[in-house]
């Protein structure tokens, strides 16, 4: 058996990919609630908007943790149509989750609902993250922890949009981020907790790309949209700033002329 380290940099991933799940989660949060203000076309793009950032916050967690996954015994690398696959996956299932939130009638429903499916799809994401990986021997899964890093998948995602519905003010936004981010985080180490690999020492060169090749400037660039588009939510007028400066410019009436 392979000896695994999940942290081969030292505390460096682990707190680099929470606080990508936590920058995700706050900005996902935050373009909930305007979505949920808003109507029509705004509504939608809010929702895309919320959907593009939750995938991709929880995807460049996954992925820049992996940054410090190795294996004694083989390198790693990582199939790139799977990896891609698992980011696409990432954002259409939280999508999903996230539009049957911001349109459903039945909140309780559309939040069991969407809860349950986006908490699947983050468990899929993970998955087909760590199916990507390419080394030279046999992983293996213990199936009482896969089943554990999924519960805690639905649970996260549940809380997460049911934060999204309720909660309204930034300080309670960035609370439920960091409460978010460190679920997000428990089901990833408790899925790899779930890994074991048995090596077979080879010399043959294995197929796929190093982290430094691709997941590294990957999670960087992932990271930077995150970060401007942080940027771009918080400098964008809510729906009530906005109402509030139509009704400054209006001119006012003079008395005098009625």
């Amino acid at each position: 058996m392979g000896h695994l380290d999940h942290a081969t940099f030292g505390w460096l991933t682990p707190v680099l990919s929470y606080a990508m799940a936590c920058i995700g989660a706050a900005l996902g949060l935050r373009c909930t609630v305007r979505a949920l203000a808003a109507s029509g076309r705004s509504r939608r793009n809010w929702l895309i908007t919320a959907a593009s950032a939750l995938g991709t916050g929880i995807w460049t967690m996954h992925f820049v943790a992996m940054l410090g996954f190795g294996v004694t015994g083989t390198e790693i690398r990582y199939n790139v149509p799977l990896t891609i696959l698992s980011l696409l996956v990432a954002v259409a299932v939280v999508g999903a989750g996230v539009f049957a939130v911001g349109y459903g009638r039945d909140r309780g429903r559309a939040l069991a609902l969407g809860g349950l499916t986006t908490g699947l799809g983050v468990a899929s994401m993970h998955y087909l993250g760590m199916a990507a990986l390419r080394l030279h021997g046999d992983v293996r899964y213990d199936p009482v922890l896969v089943g554990l890093s999924v519960v805690i998948a639905v649970v996260a995602a549940t809380a997460a949009l049911w934060a999204g519905i309720n909660i309204k003010s930034p300080l309670a936004v960035a609370v439920a981020s960091m409460v978010m981010g460190g679920a997000v985080s428990s089901m990833h180490y408790t899925g790899m907790l779930a890994v074991s690999v048995r090596v077979d020492p080879s010399q043959a060169v294995l197929p796929g790309a190093t982290t430094m090749q691709f997941i590294f400037p990957l999670a960087v660039g992932l990271g930077s949209y995150l970060f401007l588009t942080s940027a771009f939510v918080a400098l964008s007028p809510t729906t009530g700033e906005r109402d509030a400066s139509v009704s400054a410019q209006r001119p006012i009436e003079d008395p005098a002329r009625r």
